[in-house]
């Protein structure tokens, strides 16, 4: 088996040993809290829906981005 100039193996297996146990139990950065949502306060977003779920709820007028938020709220169990 070949050498390297320090005398020393390539791929060393306690090396390769070690890199992999810091890497199993370095810990993870952890992400701070994510603040809690504020009732009542709307947030702008694009969505993507077919275009009969639109017309479904712009039927009724003013107010249909209301009654999707009010339709999803009712999905999500809210």
């Amino acid at each position: 088996m070949s050498r390297s100039p320090s005398g020393r193996r390539p791929g060393v297996p306690l090396e390769a040993a070690e890199a992999a146990f810091r890497k199993a139990t370095t810990k993870p950065i952890e992400e701070p809290p994510k603040a809690p949502s504020t009732p009542g306060v709307k947030e702008t977003v694009t969505l993507r829906i077919d275009q009969d779920v639109l017309e479904f709820f712009q039927e009724d007028g003013p107010g249909w981005q209301e009654r999707i938020n009010a339709a999803l709220r009712k999905a999500a169990g809210k």
